[in-house]
């Protein structure tokens, strides 16, 4: 019952980014800094769950990469890490992405960046062709972070990660110390939110 929930909150943002996706430059930035926290460095859509709270142990999960590979967050425990939800066809997910590049070109030794893939809501028929539609974005861009493959939106769910793209900080203690991002992130606040990280 509380997935079928989540699905059905998600698939209302998805309707909600789309709408959102059409209005003006100038109201876009209306809108995120209306959205912005006192702190000025996280956004939350409107209406949306709080999410996971900093100081909460980061729920373990394991995915698959697109090489078939799985990945568990547990694994990475005395590292730090930024959980990225995205989707290809979000534009302040591919705003990101470059930037999430550069940072993970500069810091991957310092912070492992997984791009969580909301797999199950890309264009395709089936798993094998939504999973091509990332790969093929993946390729296109010359990322090299993990991208990890959601196929059935649980951990998207989980996370709370209704609105896209939404970040989350893990330190080595494996808990999430920072509140979550969501909204783009540039290279810059990648730095401030790495350097904050124990």
């Amino acid at each position: 019952m509380v997935k079928r929930v989540f699905a059905a909150l998600f698939l209302l943002a998805l309707l909600a980014f789309g709408i959102y996706s059409g209005v003006t430059d100038g109201d876009k930035k209306q809108v995120a800094n209306q959205s912005a926290e006192n702190d000025g460095t996280t956004m939350y859509a409107p209406n949306s769950p709080a999410g996971l709270q900093a100081g909460e142990m980061a729920p373990d999960f394991t995915l698959k990469t697109l090489d078939g590979e799985n990945v568990q967050l547990s694994d990475l425990k005395g590292k730090k890490v930024f959980v990225n939800f995205w989707a290809t066809w979000c534009p302040p997910c591919r705003e990101e992405m470059p930037e999430m590049q550069r940072f993970h070109e500069e810091f991957g030794d310092e912070v492992v960046v997984l791009a969580v893939n909301g797999t199950g809501s890309e264009k395709g028929a089936n798993f094998e062709n939504k999973m091509q539609v990332v790969k093929d974005y993946v390729e296109e861009g010359s990322y090299t972070f993990p991208v990890l493959l959601d196929e059935q939106l649980d951990i998207t769910t989980e996370y709370q990660a209704i609105s896209i793209p939404t970040t989350y900080f893990i330190g080595t203690d494996g808990t999430i110390q920072k509140p979550r991002r969501v909204g783009p992130m540039n290279y810059e606040f990648m730095i401030e939110m790495k350097n904050d990280l124990k």
